[in-house]
């Protein structure tokens, strides 16, 4: 009876732990069918790159409004990933809800924003060469987040919102498992709680004065994340045990489709749930999470290196393939310690296709983190790659009611 007991006790643990994971059959049937052999050796081994999948359906009615249908393959939200620069796209969204509340100041989102100091490793910023007017602003750091996944430009946006308010709001919102902590850039924990003062001007004339914070709000570190079996620590000493992730970033993959949706459809998720943007901010918004680095000259990059699919995972970045004309990745990646994410709202024009994609991998086949040795080309965008292409295949020839009517996504990008 006792042995009995245990092995019941056993089963209910083993339930329990994948009870979380969500799988539909109709999903993994379609990506199994279809798969290389390289993606089957991908998805015969979920515990090895701990993927998950979410396709999102999206279906017109006559009035051209959507619906959506969420199917996932392997979506685990207790399991732990690095979200890495996915924590840019709620910052970004934060900024420009926040620079709504210094309207009665003559602040909007072009204005001359300066970064003082008044901690330790905090940093100063009064000019950015890679605007047109070498002045750094709010709009300015969102765009080069979209264009490449800039890191400086999330730091500054970071320390704008606060850590107080960039977690509390998104706790607000129903976001109760994100959780932002730290800037890209070595620092502690409590230096990372501090945020640096901030002056928006018109010229010289000072427009509004932003002191410096604290966040005095605890997070819940409870739960101890270890990954890796070996790592390699700030002084490039490799250290023989895990990697410690448990005061790190968090943000499930669910919470990323959803707050990328609430972004490109706001009416489509609860009140609750919407930013509070203005008409322009999510035209600007959208704009930037398409362009091509190739389209801007402010900031010019090298296309060598911030190729057209830089920041553009599924369906294209394998091989640094070429953007076709009529298809747009509305997106926002991260990448980091081994993990690969997109969350994406692809959109093909001219064959009247559109879907949202949300993905994740891990791709570190000897156990080490910060060494800079993952399989991203040789695994990880490949994965993507396909995925993408199975998704965009299916939806090339699945029946519509209704022809979406794709116009409010179009955009001439002008190189600015």
């Amino acid at each position: 009876m006792k042995l009995l007991s245990l092995a019941f006790f056993s089963l209910c643990l083993f339930a329990q732990s994948h009870a979380q994971v969500k799988t539909d059959a109709w999903l993994e049937k379609l990506l199994r069918k279809n798969a290389s052999p390289l993606l089957l050796n991908v998805l015969n081994q979920p515990d090895t790159f701990q993927y998950q999948i979410i396709y999102t359906q999206i279906n017109r009615d006559k009035n051209n409004q959507p619906q959506f249908k969420n199917y996932y393959f392997n979506v685990d939200r207790n399991r732990y990933f690095n979200p890495a620069s996915m924590v840019k796209l709620p910052t970004a969204l934060l900024a420009l809800e926040k620079i709504h509340t210094l309207e009665q100041y003559g602040v909007n989102k072009f204005t001359t924003m300066l970064t003082d100091s008044a901690y330790a490793r905090q940093t100063r910023v009064t000019h950015d060469s890679t605007a047109e007017n070498y002045l750094p602003s709010v709009a300015h750091y969102v765009k080069k987040i979209f264009l490449v996944s800039d890191n400086d430009a999330y730091n500054r946006l970071y320390e704008f919102v606060g850590q107080q308010t960039l977690n509390q709001r998104l706790w607000d919102m129903g976001y109760k498992d994100v959780r932002i902590t730290r800037r890209f850039v070595t620092m502690t924990e409590d230096q990372n709680r501090h945020t640096n003062p901030i002056r928006f001007m018109d010229g010289d004339r000072l427009l509004y004065a932003q002191p410096a914070a604290y966040n005095p709000i605890p997070f819940d570190f409870s739960k101890k994340i270890l990954i890796g079996r070996q790592h390699y620590n700030r002084e490039d000493s490799l250290i023989n045990a895990p990697m410690d992730f448990t005061t790190h970033n968090n943000f499930p993959l669910e919470d990323m489709q959803r707050i990328l949706q609430a972004a490109l459809f706001p009416s489509s998720v609860p009140e609750q749930q919407r930013f509070k943007l203005s008409e322009d901010d999510y035209r600007f918004l959208h704009r930037y999470m398409s362009q091509l680095p190739s389209e801007s000259d402010y900031p010019k990059y090298d296309t060598s290196e911030f190729f057209d699919s830089y920041t553009k995972f599924f369906f294209f970045k394998a091989g640094r393939s070429k953007i076709p004309p009529h298809i747009r990745s509305f997106n926002k990646t991260g990448w980091s310690y081994g993990f690969l994410t997109d969350v994406a709202y692809i959109v093909d024009f001219e064959n009247k296709v559109e879907f949202m994609l949300s993905g994740v991998i891990y791709v570190n086949s000897d156990g080490v983190l910060n060494d800079d040795k993952y399989e991203y080309e040789q695994i990880g965008y490949p994965f993507f790659k396909e995925v993408g292409n199975i998704i965009y295949q299916y939806e090339l020839k699945r029946k519509r009611k209704h022809r979406p009517d794709l116009g409010n996504f179009v955009f001439q990008y002008i190189n600015k």
